[in-house]
C-alpha cells in the first residue's frame, strides 16, 4: 500500500517528468524498434542481392549502381544510429523509475537533460545519415531510369528499376520515419522538463 502513495509524495514536477519519460519512451521504444526491425529486414536482403550481383558476371558493366552501394552503406549507418536510438528511448523509462524512488539514487535534473541531449543528437545524426543515403539510393534510381533505354537496345535488364530498389527506398523512409519519432518524443519530454 505505501507502494501506490509514493509516487502522490513526489512534487509534481517530478511526477510530470517521470511520466513523460515513461510513456513517451515506451512509445519511442517500440516504434523505433519495429521499424528498425523491418528496415534491416530489407537492408539485409538487398545487401545480399547487391552483393550476389555485383560479384556475378553476367551482370557487369550493368549490374550495381556505385550508388547504390553508397546509399546503402549510408543506410547501414542510419540504422545503427536506430538501434542506438531505441535502446536511449528504453533508457528513458529506467530513468522514470529512478525519479520515482526517494533518496539520493535519484537522477538531478542536469542527469536527465544530458540523457535527453544525447538521445536527441543519436537521432539527428542517425536522420542525416539516412537521408544522405536516401539520396544516393535515389540518385541511383534516376540514373537506372535514364539507362533503361540504353538497357532495351542491349538486352541489358540489369539496368531497369526492380522492385528492390524500391524496397531499399522504403526502407530508408521507414528509418527516418522513425528517427524522426525518436526526436519528436524527445522533444516532448524537454518540454515536461523544463515546463514551470
Amino acid at each position: 500500500m505505501a507502494n501506490r502513495s509514493e509516487p502522490y509524495s513526489l512534487s509534481p514536477a517530478i511526477q510530470r517528468v517521470s511520466t513523460a519519460l515513461r510513456l513517451t519512451g515506451w512509445i519511442s521504444f517500440w516504434s523505433q524498434l519495429v521499424l528498425a526491425v523491418i528496415s534491416a529486414v530489407v537492408l539485409l536482403f538487398a545487401g545480399a542481392s547487391f552483393g550476389a550481383a555485383a560479384t556475378n558476371p553476367a551482370t557487369a558493366g550493368g549490374g550495381v549502381n556505385p550508388g547504390t552501394g553508397a546509399g546503402l552503406f549510408l543506410a547501414v549507418l542510419g540504422l545503427l544510429a536506430l538501434f542506438g536510438g531505441a535502446f536511449w528511448a528504453f533508457r528513458y523509462t529506467r530513468y522514470s523509475r529512478q525519479l520515482r524512488l526517494a533518496g539520493q539514487n535519484r537522477p538531478k535534473r542536469g542527469d536527465v537533460l544530458q540523457l535527453l541531449r544525447f538521445g536527441l543528437l543519436t537521432n539527428l545524426i542517425g536522420m542525416l545519415l539516412t537521408i544522405l543515403g536516401a539520396q544516393a539510393i535515389v540518385g541511383s534510381l534516376v540514373a537506372k531510369s535514364f539507362a533503361q533505354g540504353v538497357g532495351i537496345f542491349t538486352g541489358n535488364f540489369q539496368r531497369f528499376i526492380n522492385p528492390l530498389d524500391i524496397f531499399l527506398v522504403q526502407a530508408n523512409t521507414n528509418t527516418i520515419m522513425a528517427h524522426f519519432i525518436g526526436v519528436v518524443a524527445t522533444l516532448w519530454i524537454l518540454r515536461a522538463v523544463n515546463r514551470p
